[in-house]
């Protein structure tokens, strides 16, 4: 088969297409995946409106979008050096480092980590290139749909609660935002042991679904006695860590004033906006912490394989919809409006 169908972002002018394009050939130490599931997120809907913008963006007419990826080894490229066979199942981390970047290579060093299907082709076609180096094996066990969302959807919010905020158990964690990242922030939270953990959205639905993944409690954020609340329910000490999922002013604004002691935000959610905040002394008096956070690692994808495999984490209700590739556009337009208010859309090629 010479062609495949495949979700083509134009950067020129700025049009998606689900498209035949050519399938790829795997260059030396890559493999070409046959994909089983890609997951749709929010920063492809970034990609789409201009937010987000591919590292060179000059570099190439179009990119294949989706950086959660899972499917089958389908061939190998030369010189592999981690004995790796066709038909073995594995997911695609969501990012590579820019040792082997010919994109950049021709221009000048880089030392960015790139991210497939931003800055280089991903995973909304039938088959997809992947180097060696950033696949992950996963057990028959493990189902496609929700091994695919596991390099982003799951390992950002594991790394933020996990590497980045470093929860303790009996920590006080506030989640603004229960979209994908947010959802599966208060899974690892409580995962960890964090106690209590408040879950916070203007949706009455992500409220009640926060509840089943984890959360003690949820609150809308427009509730006049908000503070007291979060107040009452730490027992007056206030948030150990407070993770903005969504990327929105109001909610860094919100989020800070109901740290506690030393209590730091953590910025998950992205934007292009400048950071700001109002709080005066009493953030230096309290000792308040921001940290930024962006993505995953390669080692928590590996640690989540391992606990989503051994039961630790069932990943199954973050499973909205299976869609069919041709129909990625419906996907956006589902996502872009919270129809069904998903947590994760899974393209099926």
């Amino acid at each position: 088969m010479d062609t495949m169908l495949a979700g083509r972002f134009h950067l020129d002018n700025g049009k998606f297409l689900v498209e035949e394009a050519a399938v790829p050939v795997p260059g030396p130490g890559e493999v070409l995946i046959e994909v089983k599931a890609a997951g749709v997120c929010l920063s492809d809907l970034h990609l789409l409106d201009g937010t987000l913008v591919p590292l060179y963006p000059n570099a190439r007419d179009a990119v294949t979008i989706g950086h959660e990826v899972s499917g089958v080894i389908h061939a190998l490229g030369p010189g592999l050096r981690r004995g790796l066979t066709v038909g073995t199942r594995v997911i695609l981390e969501a990012g590579q480092s820019c040792e082997q970047c010919a994109d950049c290579a021709r221009r000048r060093p880089c030392t960015q980590v790139h991210t497939r299907g931003i800055d280089y082709d991903g995973g909304w076609a039938q088959y997809a290139i992947a180097r060696e180096d950033t696949l992950v094996p996963i057990p028959d066990k493990l189902p496609f749909d929700q091994a695919a969302i596991i390099p982003d959807a799951v390992s950002t919010s594991y790394a933020a609660v996990v590497a980045t905020a470093g929860v303790r158990p009996a920590q006080a964690v506030g989640v603004w935002g229960v979209g994908g990242v947010g959802a599966h922030s208060l899974r690892v939270a409580r995962l960890v042991g964090a106690a209590p953990i408040i879950a916070v959205d203007p949706l009455p639905g992500a409220r009640e679904r926060a509840l089943g993944f984890g959360a003690d409690i949820a609150l809308d954020p427009a509730t006049e006695d908000f503070a007291d609340q979060v107040r009452a329910a730490t027992a007056g000490r206030g948030l150990d860590f407070a993770f903005d999922c969504a990327g929105v002013a109001a909610v860094r604004e919100q989020a800070a004033a109901v740290l506690g002691l030393n209590g730091a935000l953590i910025l998950v959610g992205i934007t292009p906006k400048p950071l700001t905040l109002s709080e005066g002394l009493t953030f230096n008096y309290m000792g308040k912490q921001i940290r930024g956070h962006y993505g995953g690692t390669p080692e928590s994808v590996s640690e989540l394989v391992r606990l989503a495999s051994n039961g630790r984490l069932d990943l199954a209700p973050s499973i909205s919809d299976n869609i069919p590739l041709a129909d990625a556009a419906e996907a956006i337009h589902r996502l872009e409006h919270k129809i069904g208010d998903p947590i994760r859309l899974i393209l099926v090629p």
